[in-house]
């Protein structure tokens, strides 16, 4: 959290634009606006329809100084465009509460009322506090929005755990007001540190990395495959482009959309993956093996669909291996990049991985354990443990936009640091 220093200044004269929307946590905005004021910020407020069901315009608007938004069709207030103002006016837009209803239409970019619509057509960054029922956060749809929202590097506060008006006890409590204001300070110094250093510190650099699942067909119908999402090496791909890298992403079969200023080669099988990997490895300075590539594929692929028989309850097919991709880039004798593993285990994660590291003649691998729940395949966040032949760095348990930018980071500096070396 922030320090004291900052807690007296860095929010003085900040443009902060309130979203409160329906739900039994906007008593809380009027403290909230209380304390985000008493630390120096301008504080405008922005009510949705069922907000004003709970908390009136007049309460914050005494206590914010300023009138208080509430209608995308208000004539007096459009006749200048006053959605198109407050959005150019914000410094940061803060929703508190947000309901699961408002992180939906965030979510999938809806502008139908003043809210959304100021969200919409702002620039600054953007701080949403989930608050709502247990089941409801826990609900797959807003647990897919919210994973949607971070991806896009908007600012989720909270939820805390605890009981509920409801009387129901779980995640879904809205952040109390002066932890909102330290997470809204934290985003303020972190932006203002990002600018003061060198915004592409990656410059010059390139990357290849590899990402997502591989299908090994076993009929024109079936394939053989695995339960990678692709999200960590789409959030390496980005975090290094982000940083002023050069970034090729070769890609197996995903419902990802392709990260900004990222290079992207589509494959489907590990021979294609192998293929594009030595095309594109020797012309870059690292290569990142994330991909979860199938070790085997079916020998002998079938023409057409393998139908089902009545006098046979079993069905044989006859694997072969794949060819190993980070070895072989590993193993390459003229321009071989930094070259960095990743090790997805399920037990003796140390072990197994440092024997990739030595066996595949590697610069760094990098190991999670993926049998713990809510980490690594199909999940948002993740843990790291990255190895060298000297050393051993951990990165804690984080989305895995955040764990992108620390590893690269890190991937990076070692990376110097062998080449001066």
């Amino acid at each position: 959290m922030a320090n004291t220093m900052h807690n007296k200044s860095i929010l003085l004269g900040k443009r902060i634009l309130l979203g409160i929307s329906g739900g039994i946590a906007a008593y809380k905005a009027a403290d909230l606006v209380r304390r985000l004021k008493d630390r120096g910020a301008e504080v405008r407020v922005i009510l949705t329809p069922a907000a004003s069901e709970f908390i009136t315009p007049l309460t914050l608007q005494a206590l914010s100084g300023n009138p208080v938004g509430q209608s995308l069709l208000d004539p007096a207030a459009e006749a200048a465009m006053g959605h198109i103002e407050l959005a150019r006016w914000a410094d940061l837009i803060l929703v508190a509460p947000a309901s699961a209803d408002v992180i939906a239409r965030i979510t999938h970019g809806m502008a139908n009322d003043l809210l959304t619509t100021c969200i919409l057509a702002c620039a600054a960054p953007l701080a949403v506090a989930p608050a709502m029922n247990q089941q409801m956060y826990k609900n797959i749809a807003t647990q897919n929005n919210l994973a949607t929202l971070i991806s896009r590097e908007i600012h989720i506060l909270g939820p805390a755990a605890g009981e509920q008006a409801c009387g129901d006890v779980g995640p879904g409590r809205m952040l109390e007001p002066l932890q909102i204001v330290d997470a809204v300070i934290d985003i303020f110094a972190n932006t203002a540190q990002a600018s003061a250093e060198n915004a592409k510190p990656l410059a010059g650099s390139s990357f290849v990395i590899t990402a997502g699942p591989t299908r090994e067909a076993i009929d024109p119908v079936r394939f053989i495959s695995n339960h990678s999402s692709g999200k960590m090496g789409f959030a390496l791909a980005q975090a290094a482009a982000d940083l002023g890298a050069t970034v090729t992403l070769i890609s197996g079969p995903v419902q990802l959309t392709t990260p900004q200023g990222v290079r992207r080669i589509d494959v489907v099988t590990a021979e294609e993956m192998h293929q594009a990997a030595l095309n594109e490895a020797q012309n870059h300075h690292i290569f990142i093996g994330c991909a979860a590539v199938a070790d085997y594929r079916v020998a002998e692929v079938s023409t057409q669909k393998i139908k089902k028989t009545d006098d046979t309850d079993d069905m044989q097919l006859r694997l072969v291996k794949n060819p190993d991709i980070i070895a072989s880039v590993a193993a390459l004798t003229q321009n071989r990049p930094f070259t960095v593993g990743f090790a997805a285990e399920t037990e003796q994660v140390e072990h197994y991985a440092r024997l990739k590291l030595a066996k595949k003649n590697l610069n760094l691998i990098c190991a999670n354990d993926v049998s713990v729940p809510n980490q690594g395949f199909n999940a948002d966040q993740n843990a790291l443990t990255v190895y060298s032949a000297t050393q051993v760095f951990q990165l804690p348990l984080q989305s895995k936009t955040a764990l992108s930018n620390a590893l690269i980071s890190l991937i990076y500096e070692q990376f110097q640091h062998e080449k001066s070396h």
